[in-house]
C-alpha cells in the first residue's frame, strides 16, 4: 500500500495540531445551502476534428424545486471563455458530434423527449425525431448516416403502434391492480410496467430529419440499455455502421439473481438474430467500444457470477476470428469508462486507486497501465487528437473541465470554472491517513479540519461510513454526503475506507463478502482510536456516526456492538433485519453473493451479522431517514428501526420523503434533508 497522500495544496500538519489563523476566523466557510447551488457540470464531448468540446452544466432552480441543464460550447484551439448554447433555453441535454460538425442532442421541447440537431453553433435547431415514446438515448453511426434511439416498449408488439396503444389502454381503465408472472415486479425506484428497453435504428434523410425506425432488437428478452443506469455505452454501432453490438442480460425468470451480461450482435433488419459473442463467460461484459480501425472490439468483464463488484478486466476481441484477449489481467483495479485512442495504440480507461479516480493509458500490446492524472475524482472524458478532456473534482473542488495532452510528464490545464461564486469559501483541510487494520493490513482513511478552527480548540466530529458496502467516499466530490458541509458547519470529518472497500486490489474488496460485522467494524474501531491519537483537534467525546445504505446497516449494527463513543447517529436508508433484506430487496444477486447463497439455504450467515438481533443493546440517539420508493432497501427496514428504537424509548426521530428513492435527489428535499441532519447534530454535539 502506498503512503499517505496530501491531497490538497493548501494542507497544513494536521497531525502536529497546525491551527488556522487567528485571521481566519471570519472565512466564508462552505454550508449545506451553498451546495444545493453548485453548478454541476458533467459529460465533456469533443468535437470529431478535437477543435470544440461541448458540456452540460446543471444549474438549480430552488424556487420551482429542479435542475436545469445548459449546454456550453468552448472552443480548444481559440480559447476565451466558453459559450452558452440558445438551444438551452427550450431544454437540451446529451449532446453528440456527428463526423460533419452537426451538433445532435436531447429535448423535450415537443412534449416528449426526443432527438434533435443544430448546425449553427447552437443558434438554431431542428427535429430530427418525432417518435411516439420518450427517446431515453441514443447513438449516431460512424458515417452519421443512422441514428440508434433506446425506447421503452412492450416486448410482445409487434411494433410502437401497438406499444403505445397497449400503454395508453393500461393508463385509462378503471382498474388498477397488476398481475406479475416473474420478477422483477420492481426495480430501484419503478414498478414494472411490462416494457423493456430496446434498440430501434433510423436513417437519417438529406434533410436532417430521421426515417422510419426499426426495431432492431425485437425478440430479445431483456433490457438495453440496462436498467435502471443504462446509457448509449451499452450498445454501439458496427464499424461498417450495418450492426449494432449491445450488452443485456437475458431477463427469462433469473434476472433478478444473474449478473450475466453479454455482449450480443444484431444486424438492422430486425430478423430477430442474436449473435452471442461473449457466451463463454457468465459473468458481466460490458461497455463495447472499437478500435479506430474496426478491427478489435475492447470491452470489460467480470469472472465472477453473481458478484456485481468484481474486478472489470479490459478484454480486446478480434473481430475477424473471434479471439479474446485479457489486457489488464495483471493490474489489480477495476477499470470504468473506456475509450480508444486515435493511433489506436492505447486505451484510456478511469479507476478508482487508493481514494483518487486517475484517468490511465494502458497499452494495447503489452497491457502497461500508465496513469494520466495525480489526486482528484475523473468524471466522463473525451479524447482529441492532441490530448484528453476530463472533468475533475475532489473533496474541495466541484467538477470543472481540464485538458491533459497525451504526454505524460506535462501537467494540466484547466478550461473552466462554473463555479466562480465558490472563489471567496473556505473549505476544511483534508488529509489521508494509513492504520493497521483488520489482520493487521493497511487501510486508508481521511480526516477533514474545520476550516478556522482556534488553535488549541477541539471540534465535535462527524464519523462518516459509506455505503455500498463496495465503495468508497474517496478524494471527490458528492452532492449528497459532502464532508466538506460537516466542516463548514464546524465539525471534524472522519472517514474509513474499510475492508471491502473499492480501489484497493480487489482481495481488499473480497475481503466484506460473508463479513459485513466483523471485519469493517474493527477497520472503524481502529481507525477511530488512531485518528483520535493522531489528530489532537478532533473531540472524542463529542462524535455522532453517520451513514446510508450499508453505511446505515453499519450504523444499526453500532447501535448494538459499538455505542460508547457516540452521542449520537443517523441511519439513512439502512438496512435492520439482513434475514429479511435477503427476501424484500430488488436485486437478489447482492445479497445472495454477500452472505454466500439465499437465506432459506444458508439462513445462519444472514443472522450472523443481522442488527435486528441486538436491539437489546440499543440506547443511543438516532435519527432514521427513508426515500419511500428505494426498493434496494424497502421502507419496512426504516420502519423496523424506528419501531425498535420507540419501543425501547430510545430518543428517535423518522424523516420520510414519499418521492425520494435510495438517494435524495430534488432540491427541496435536499435542503429539508441537511437541515433535519444538522439539527440533529447541533443538538447532541453542542448544546450545552
Amino acid at each position: 500500500m502506498r503512503c499517505a497522500l496530501l491531497f490538497s495544496v493548501a494542507l497544513v500538519a494536521l497531525a502536529a495540531g497546525a491551527a488556522t489563523p487567528a485571521a481566519a476566523q471570519d472565512l466564508d466557510r462552505f454550508t449545506y445551502d451553498d451546495l444545493i447551488q453548485v453548478n454541476r457540470l458533467s459529460d465533456p464531448q469533443v468535437s470529431v476534428v478535437g477543435q470544440q468540446v461541448v458540456y452540460a452544466v446543471r444549474a438549480t432552480d430552488l424556487p420551482n424545486n429542479r435542475g436545469v441543464t445548459s449546454l456550453y460550447l468552448l472552443d480548444l484551439e481559440a480559447g476565451g471563455p466558453a459559450e452558452r448554447l440558445d438551444i438551452s433555453d427550450e431544454g437540451a441535454n446529451t449532446a453528440r458530434w456527428a463526423p460533419d460538425g452537426t451538433l445532435y442532442f436531447l429535448s423535450g421541447r415537443s412534449g416528449s423527449s426526443q432527438v434533435w440537431a443544430t448546425r449553427d453553433r447552437g443558434g438554431t435547431a431542428h427535429q430530427v425525431t418525432d417518435l411516439p415514446v420518450d427517446v431515453q438515448t441514443y447513438r449516431l453511426s460512424p458515417a452519421g448516416d443512422r441514428l440508434a434511439v433506446a425506447l421503452a416498449v412492450h416486448p410482445d408488439c409487434p411494433d410502437l403502434a401497438c406499444s403505445v396503444a397497449r400503454t395508453e389502454a393500461e393508463a385509462a381503465s378503471k382498474s388498477t391492480g397488476v398481475i406479475y408472472d416473474r420478477v422483477f415486479v420492481r426495480h430501484w425506484d419503478t414498478w414494472k410496467d411490462g416494457t423493456q428497453n430496446h434498440v430501434f435504428v433510423a436513417p437519417i434523410g438529406a434533410d436532417g430529419r430521421a426515417g422510419e425506425a426499426v426495431w432492431v432488437t425485437r425478440g430479445f428478452d431483456g433490457d438495453t440499455p440496462s436498467k435502471p443506469f443504462g446509457d448509449e455505452g451499452d450498445f454501439t454501432f458496427t464499424p461498417d455502421g450495418e450492426g449494432i453490438v449491445f450488452s443485456a442480460r437475458l431477463a427469462g425468470r433469473t434476472e433478478p439473481w444473474s449478473t450475466n451480461f453479454d455482449l450480443w450482435r444484431t444486424d438492422l433488419s430486425g430478423s430477430g438474430a442474436f449473435a452471442n459473442l461473449t457466451d463463454a463467460n457468465d459473468a458481466w461484459d460490458a461497455g463495447p467500444v472499437f478500435s479506430p480501425d474496426g478491427r478489435t472490439l475492447a470491452y470489460r468483464a467480470m469472472a465472477r457470477p453473481g458478484f456485481e463488484a468484481d474486478r472489470l478486466v479490459v478484454h480486446l476481441m478480434d473481430v475477424a476470428t473471434g479471439r479474446i484477449r485479457a489486457l489488464t489481467a495483471d493490474w489489480d483495479r477495476s477499470a470504468d469508462a473506456l475509450q480508444w485512442a486515435p493511433d489506436g495504440r492505447s486505451l484510456y480507461v478511469t479507476a478508482q486507486d487508493v481514494g483518487q479516480t486517475r484517468l490511465f493509458a494502458v497499452d494495447v500490446r503489452s497491457g502497461d497501465v500508465v496513469p494520466m492524472t495525480g489526486p482528484g475524482h475523473v468524471g466522463g472524458f473525451d479524447v482529441t487528437p492532441a490530448g484528453v478532456v476530463y472533468a475533475r473534482d475532489a473533496l474541495d473542488a466541484p467538477a470543472d473541465l481540464w485538458f491533459k495532452t497525451h504526454r505524460g510528464r506535462e501537467m494540466p490545464r484547466q478550461l473552466t470554472r462554473v463555479n466562480p461564486q465558490l472563489a471567496d469559501e473556505t473549505f476544511g483541510e483534508a488529509e489521508q491517513f494509513t492504520f493497521a487494520g483488520w489482520n493487521g493490513e493497511t487501510v486508508h482513511a481521511y480526516v477533514i479540519k474545520p476550516a478556522g478552527l482556534a488553535p488549541g480548540e477541539k471540534a465535535p466530529v462527524a464519523f462518516l461510513i459509506h455505503g455500498g458496502p463496495q465503495g468508497s467516499f474517496g478524494n471527490a466530490w458528492s452532492y449528497r454526503w459532502n464532508a466538506q458541509t460537516y466542516a463548514g458547519a464546524g465539525y471534524a470529518v472522519v472517514m474509513i475506507d474499510f475492508h471491502g472497500s473499492t480501489g484497493y486490489g480487489q482481495a481488499f474488496t473480497d475481503s466484506i463478502s460473508q463479513h459485513w460485522g466483523d471485519r469493517p467494524l474493527e477497520d472503524l474501531q481502529k481507525g477511530w482510536a488512531h485518528a483520535l491519537a493522531a489528530y489532537d483537534f478532533l473531540d472524542g467525546e463529542r462524535a455522532c456516526a453517520l451513514g446510508a445504505s450499508y453505511g446505515g446497516y453499519m450504523v444499526n449494527w453500532i447501535a448494538g456492538n459499538w455505542s460508547e463513543p457516540w452521542d449520537c447517529l443517523v441511519n439513512h436508508d439502512g438496512i435492520f433485519d439482513t434475514f429479511g433484506m435477503g427476501y424484500a430487496t430488488e436485486e437478489l444477486w447482492f445479497t445472495e453473493w454477500d452472505n454466500g447463497g439465499t437465506p432459506y439455504d444458508v439462513p445462519e450467515n444472514y443472522q450472523r451479522f443481522n442488527p435486528a438481533n441486538h436491539v437489546q443493546n440499543w440506547k443511543t440517539p438516532m435519527l432514521v431517514i427513508q426515500g419511500d420508493r428505494d426498493f434496494r432497501v424497502p421502507t419496512t427496514q426504516s420502519l423496523a428501526t424506528f419501531n425498535a428504537l420507540q419501543r425501547r424509548g430510545i430518543e428517535s426521530r423518522l424523516l420520510v420523503f414519499p418521492d425520494e428513492n435510495h438517494w435524495v435527489l430534488r432540491s427541496a428535499n435536499s435542503l429539508q434533508w441537511h437541515q433535519t441532519v444538522f439539527g440533529w447534530l447541533d443538538q447532541h454535539l453542542k448544546s450545552e
